[in-house]
């Protein structure tokens, strides 16, 4: 090249000198540009300035030949320190020719660039900032350099541009903000280091407000907390918990909605820690927060839920996902049970758009987590009175509350069967606090749900079915689940079958006028909707087809329900629904099981003291139900009429035996009534058999029990009962009436015994027919299996 011509006002020997492959002659040249420069800025001639910028840029920095650009860089860091104060204003032409160098394959090369460009941005100072996010892209690339002399010079220029950015009030954060949102994605960890430390230099700077763009770094901020590298990790850790620290001191300036989403993912990460983070950041964004939470409930539950069964090993994350499900089911009130369209509602801040929301594509802009077998559905939080300020964006949208995404995700996780047995009683503690809070609009959600209440009966935990009954006993009691115009089954027309659903029987309207009679002078009995016919049609449904469950928790399932609702209706419902049951088998069997709780359950003391005397109407109702279903068990007949002192039908009933089948199921049940007849329970009929003259058929009764059983252990201790039966010439006494025993005899004197005989005549004869179809049909299998 012709020098003279073409690199004026550079001296040829300047241009060999800045070509040479030695250091120190290019050292030398360049102190000869700074001298010329200096020169220009003391004639204020800025066109030779440029000039000269201009030739070392192109001719040289960007020059095919690698020794023309090493010459290239340290005379443009000469023309720097000759600017002064004033090179702010030939700084692009400064910073663009160096910062290509940064991609050099050369590492010395790159190594000068950045000595050059740490020369150039030590004498601008305050004036780089406007070139911040070029010269930012260029150290994160460095940062990453596989040369350690490259990566240390980067780092000289990294601490020098902080300094810079740490004492200036001038810092463009707005503009900032998308590269930073840009390269916190990367996975490289001299990167990611590199990026978090600027974000702790940035947020330790008063007047720099990071927390405003929290959301658009939070999601990048988690990933590096999985970083293999436990120092990423730990500044990571440091960085957010700066971050929470800002949060808590400041909520209202909090953009809580926007950040809600990227704390239900990283809930459900694999990494421990990235999990345990998270959790924390929700637990105080729902106490801080409050009700600005409830849109992204489902999504949080799809998050928490799984946690709570956590064993000791994530004992931490277990505790905080604890108090969050608490915080978060605090949140419901009953106000929002009478929320509708009608009424004005609160407003929180709206979604970020598509351009505000997270770049990676992993990332959910929705209030709501994918669930398998599920749609997603968009939730809306209730009012408050109170006005709540959390400035997100101009757009504020409406908000209500909408169960349908809670209910959901509640249903999925109890009907899978992989849940732990802590997540499904929080599941059914949920729907419950949902059911007292929000019952109108939770029971728009009963039918569906009602299927897998039921199933969660066959759950191998007592606390899980404990947890159910209640839910289920508070559907049966609740008066919003009375039958409304297109909302719950009346007689059944309405229920839609399920896999263990049973259509009500079309007498299902008797049950609602022989049950009810007793409430009406009793307040404190809980009123029962049209669900708990319902409820008791697939609870026997259920013990007809898992005869297990039947066997094993069948006494507990049912005990429990007689404390928690209304045992009179209960056995009342029962008792009817049983009288229609086509399994004459099951029908005999249910009908022993609840006899066996009536008898032996402490929780039916009242109840039985209320069938004891048979005073009232309501009591004598009851008797005449229980005694038609107990039809289908002969022995149980009889421990009913021993239970309300009809001894007298006792004996005639016992007389019936004889044209019975005796087998050896009936005289296994025969010695378990001898027993029960010396238990407790029955004190006061053993005291009764001191008035031999007031109670001749209750000795006949247990003389005719003593006949029908074999020579065995219950056939001696009957007959040594009946041995202590007094002379009755040696009990007369003065007095030889009993208005007690007159007047229970009075009290039941409008119940047809003829009648109940006969329909005991009929039952038994049903089930005579029956066994003798089986045997017929096993009879027939034989001779199939012969041939």
């Amino acid at each position: 090249m012709n020098a003279e011509r073409d690199l004026s006002p550079l001296a040829p020997g300047v241009v060999r000198a800045l070509t040479d492959k030695l250091y120190e002659k290019r050292k030398v040249a360049a102190l000869e540009i700074e001298k010329l420069v200096r020169e220009f800025v003391a004639q204020n001639n800025t066109s030779q300035i440029k000039h000269v910028i201009q030739i070392l840029s192109q001719e040289f920095a960007l020059s095919q030949h690698p020794h023309s650009r090493k010459g290239g860089l340290i005379g443009l860091a000469a023309c720097s320190i000759a600017l002064g104060k004033d090179s702010g204003l030939y700084l692009k032409e400064l910073i663009e020719p160096v910062l290509t160098c940064f991609n050099d394959a050369d590492s010395r090369l790159r190594y000068y660039a950045c000595e050059a460009l740490y020369n150039i941005v030590k004498v601008a100072r305050g004036s780089v900032l406007p070139h911040f996010n070029v010269l930012f892209d260029g150290l994160s690339k460095l940062a990453a350099d596989p040369d350690p002399n490259v990566k240390s010079g980067s780092e000289l220029l990294d601490r020098l541009l902080k300094d810079i950015v740490t004492e200036s009030n001038q810092f463009d954060l707005v503009g900032f903000i998308p590269l930073l949102r840009e390269r916190i994605y990367s996975n490289n960890q001299y990167a990611r280091q590199f990026i978090i430390s600027w974000i702790l230099v940035l947020e330790s700077v008063p007047d720099i407000n990071l927390l405003d763009y929290l959301p658009e770094i939070l999601d990048g901020l988690f990933q590096i907390l999985g970083d293999n590298s436990k120092e990423i990790r730990k500044m990571c850790e440091v960085a957010l918990g700066e971050f929470l620290k800002e949060i808590k001191k400041n909520p209202s300036s909090v953009k809580f909605a926007e950040m809600a989403n990227i704390l239900v993912i990283h809930c459900q990460a694999a990494d421990d820690l990235i999990q345990l983070t998270a959790m924390c950041w929700m637990r105080e964004f729902i106490q801080l927060a409050g009700r600005v939470m409830l849109p992204y409930s489902s999504g949080i539950l799809t998050a928490v839920l799984p946690c709570l069964s956590y064993d000791d090993r994530k004992k931490n994350i277990k505790e905080v996902a604890n108090v969050c499900n608490q915080s978060l089911m605090k949140l419901v009130i009953p106000e929002d049970d009478e929320m509708d369209e009608a009424k004005p509602s609160m407003t929180i801040p709206a979604e970020p758009t598509s351009e505000e929301s997270l770049s990676k594509p992993e990332s959910v802009t929705t209030g709501e987590s994918q669930l398998p077998h599920h749609g997603r559905n968009e939730l809306d939080v209730p009012a408050l009175n109170q006005p709540l300020f959390f400035p997100c964006s101009c757009e504020r949208i409406q908000v209500t509350l909408n169960l349908d995404g809670i209910v959901q995700v509640l249903d999925y996780h109890l009907s899978d069967t992989s849940t732990g047995m802590m997540t499904r009683i929080a599941v059914l503690k949920w729907l419950y606090h949902l059911y007292i809070k929000t019952p109108r609009k939770m029971f728009r959600h009963t039918d569906s749900l009602f299927p897998i209440l039921l199933r969660t009966l066959s759950d191998e935990s007592d606390e899980v079915i404990l947890k159910d009954l209640e839910l289920l006993a508070e559907i049966a009691s609740s008066p919003a689940g009375q039958t409304e115009e297109g909302h719950g089954p009346a007689d059944g027309s309405d229920v839609r079958p399920g896999p263990v659903e049973l259509h009500v029987p079309a007498r299902a309207g008797q049950l609602t006028s022989s049950s009810t009679k007793g409430l009406e002078c009793s307040p404190s009995t809980p009123t029962m909707n049209s669900y708990f016919y319902k409820f008791m049609i697939n609870l026997l449904k259920r013990f007809s087809s898992e005869r297990k469950l039947l066997e094993t928790r069948g006494a507990f399932i049912i005990r429990q329900l007689c404390l928690l609702l209304n045992a009179e209706n209960i056995f009342h419902s029962m008792a009817d629904i049983l009288l229609r049951e086509e399994d004459l088998k099951f029908a005999s069997t249910m009908v022993h099981t609840l006899n066996t709780i009536l008898l032996t359950s402490s929780e039916l003391f009242q109840l039985r003291n209320q069938l004891k005397d048979l005073k009232t109407p309501e009591s004598r109702n009851l008797f005449c139900c229980l005694y038609r279903s107990w039809c289908h068990n002969p022995v149980t007949t009889v421990s009913l009429c021993f239970l309300t002192q009809n001894y007298k039908h006792a004996y005639d009933l016992i007389q019936k035996f004889g044209d019975l089948e005796v087998t050896v199921d009936f005289l296994t049940e025969v010695d378990k009534l001898v027993q029960l007849i010396e238990c407790p329970i029955f004190t006061y009929l053993r005291l009764q058999l001191l008035d031999v003259k007031n109670n001749p058929y209750l000795i006949k009764a247990l003389y005719g029990l003593l006949m029908l059983l074999p020579q065995s252990s219950a056939f001696q201790l009957l007959s040594h009962r009946l041995q202590c039966v007094p002379n009755p010439e040696l009990m007369q006494t003065t007095d030889n009436t009993k208005p007690s025993t007159g007047f229970k005899r009075t009290a039941a004197s409008n119940i047809d015994y003829t009648e109940l005989l006969q329909h005991f005549e009929k039952v038994q004869n049903k089930h005579l027919e029956a066994r003798q179809q089986r045997a017929g049909r096993a009879e027939q299998l034989d001779r199939r299996v012969v041939l």
